[in-house]
Parts: structure tokens; C-alpha cells; sequence
């Protein structure tokens, strides 16, 4: 398909925990024209770093059909991760720099796959700056983390 008969999803991703390590939750933001859709999960025992990447393949595994996506996060470890260090990891047999296992590999390697089928385009924007959308998921991904959490 042509990319640009591809449809464009704007994606909004969130995740953390309190305390760190401790609950978690993640949050993605799915918007095709004046469609939307809310995704949420949460973990009892996870990291910041876990939930971050966790929304990102959630996003992209939601979509069923090849898209262009402009991903929002507000995780420079995720955006770094897929734009800059993970071209190295991959060639070192998912080793980082320093020769160790890269962390959270399994879901690194997860949010890679997803996203081999489209086009995405990473965007990082300021966590807690008044940006709508990504308000929009943290609170979903705090509200994700309070359910594990019994509250």
C-alpha cells in the first residue's frame, strides 16, 4: 500500500508507577479523524521505564491494518530507545554499550515488531505542561494504577 493511502493515527502514550518500582498503570490515546479510542492496563508490580513501553505496543498493536502514526510520549527513554539505541542493541545481539543485557528487552523487542508494519513517527512532549492529550492519559494511567492497587 502507497504510504500515504495509509491512514493517519494520532497516538498518545503514557505510563508510571508510585513508588518506583511498585503499581503501575499505562494509557494510550488512539484518534483517527474524529474517532477515538481509550486504552488502559495496570500491573501490581512493574516500573516507570515497563509502563511507558507497554503503552507504545499497546498502541501499535491496536491498530489491525498498517498505519501512519504520529506517537506521542512523553518517555525520552522510549523515544530514544526506538530512535537512537536500538539500531545498536539489535546489533549487538541485545547487548547495550556497556556489554549487559539491555533491560526490559522482551518488551523493547515487543514495541519494535509492532511497529515494523507502519509508519511511525516518535514525537516527545513535556510531561505535565498542559498538553491535552497527554493530561488525558496520564490521568488514565494513574486511575489504571489506583485499580491494581485496590483503591
Amino acid at each position: 500500500m502507497d504510504d500515504d493511502a495509509r491512514p493517519l493515527v494520532e497516538v498518545w502514550t503514557d505510563g508510571g508507577c508510585r513508588p518506583n518500582p511498585g503499581p503501575g498503570g499505562w494509557a494510550v490515546l488512539l484518534r483517527f479523524g474524529t474517532h477515538e479510542r481509550e486504552l488502559s492496563g495496570g500491573h501490581a508490580a512493574t516500573t516507570n521505564n515497563r509502563m511507558e513501553l507497554t503503552a507504545a505496543a499497546e498502541a501499535l498493536e491496536a491498530l489491525t491494518r498498517p498505519c501512519r502514526i504520529a506517537l506521542h510520549t512523553d518517555s525520552e527513554y522510549v523515544r530514544n530507545g526506538v530512535t537512537r539505541w536500538s539500531t545498536g542493541w539489535v546489533r549487538r545481539n541485545w547487548r547495550n554499550a556497556s556489554g549487559d543485557p539491555v533491560a526490559n528487552m522482551e518488551l523493547w523487542r515487543r514495541v519494535l515488531d509492532a511497529a515494523k508494519r507502519h509508519e511511525v513517527g516518535w514525537h516527545w512532549v513535556r510531561g505535565h505542561s498542559g498538553n491535552v492529550e497527554n493530561e488525558r492519559v496520564d490521568r488514565l494511567a494513574t486511575a489504571a494504577r489506583i485499580a491494581v492497587e485496590g483503591g
